[in-house]
């Protein structure tokens, strides 16, 4: 009897089990400062992995994803700000107006393909980045929204829990995240993940199989604009504050650099691009005000060494060894 993917599987399980335990007990061990690090990288994590459903899953290269990410923090600060909304109603509004925001750029987007997609996404996402620029009144104009205030979660039995502290607030996001997480394995998993892989290979193909496949390219439209603008809401309620740089392209070409860095299509690499993005983004700009231009090198870098991210070259790596070692086996 094979016993080779169990054995796989019980490690991948004992790997997710230290990885929950190190999460959990990290508050422990690090700074307020290096704990808000930890915090934004899980966020933009999301943020990237959300993306990537689009990119690596459904091959649409998207430069406008950083519209559903700005919308819906811009709603949730909004609400939480003006209106004293709740967590339970002003992040759900937040990841609604994210979601028909996408129905409404997908039924235009979605028309075209290849660069003309690319281009058409950069544009409608400047037209979000616009209005949230202009409209003073509303969304205070490149002064943004400060003083977003943290929520306090109502719990049964007329308890709260307050998420003011760094520690609080990092295991909220941390649940959040993780809930988050296992959706996206769920749906790229399902036979509804199989199929966009399909049509990331060969729309002629699934449309002579009789997939409809703009519809399956719009639902992924707009379940990649539900996690991000889910990540948006996250960072609104991180960063106390919003500003219309939340929709600017530099966020979009951000994000899309984690997805490539890390390795488009594993879901694991943009969280890992995100990781070294937000790490290096901190180190550096401590010294250098230049980051776009770091920005553009790590991209270039990729770009000719390492066309499959990180994680490819680690499973490149991975499949040589196994190779040598079987070589060496049979000789």
């Amino acid at each position: 009897m094979n016993t080779e993917p169990r054995q796989r599987n019980n490690a991948a399980c004992g790997l997710a089990a230290i990885l929950i335990l190190g999460m959990l007990a990290l508050p422990y061990f690090l700074s307020s400062y290096y704990l808000g690090l930890a915090i934004e990288m899980m966020i933009f994590a999301l943020f990237a992995m959300s993306l990537d459903l689009l990119v690596g899953y459904a091959g649409m290269a998207s430069l406008g994803h950083a519209a559903y990410f700005g919308v819906a923090a811009y709603t949730t600060g909004l609400l939480a700000l003006r209106l004293g909304w709740n967590v339970w109603l002003a992040l759900p509004a937040g990841v609604l107006m994210a979601a028909l925001t996408a129905a409404l750029f997908g039924l235009l987007a979605l028309r075209t393909r290849g660069s003309y997609f690319l281009m058409i996404t950069l544009a409608l996402s400047q037209v979000a980045w616009g209005i949230a620029f202009g409209w003073r009144t509303l969304t205070g104009g490149d002064d943004g929204l400060p003083d977003v205030p943290r929520p306090a979660l109502n719990l049964p039995l007329h308890l709260s829990w307050s998420l003011a502290g760094s520690t609080a607030f990092y295991y909220f996001v941390l649940v959040a995240i993780t809930v988050a997480t296992l959706l996206l394995i769920r749906i790229v998993i399902s036979p509804f993940g199989f199929a966009l892989r399909g049509i990331r290979e060969s729309e002629a193909r699934m449309l002579a199989l009789g997939y409809n496949v703009w519809r399956y390219k719009f639902v992924a439209f707009v379940l990649a604009a539900v996690f991000a603008g889910f990540a948006g809401c996250l960072y609104v309620y991180y960063n106390r504050f919003v500003s219309p740089d939340y929709l600017h392209v530099a966020r979009s070409a951000e994000v899309l650099l984690m997805v490539i860095l890390g390795g488009a299509g594993t879901l694991i690499g943009p969280a890992v691009g995100a990781a070294v993005i937000v790490l290096l983004q901190n180190l550096i700009s401590a010294y250098t005000e230049r980051w776009l231009l770091i920005l553009g090198i790590v991209y270039v870098f990729v770009a000719l060494f390492a066309p499959n991210g990180l994680v490819g070259v680690f499973l490149e790596y991975r499949a040589s060894r196994i190779k040598r070692h079987v070589k060496r086996l049979n000789s």
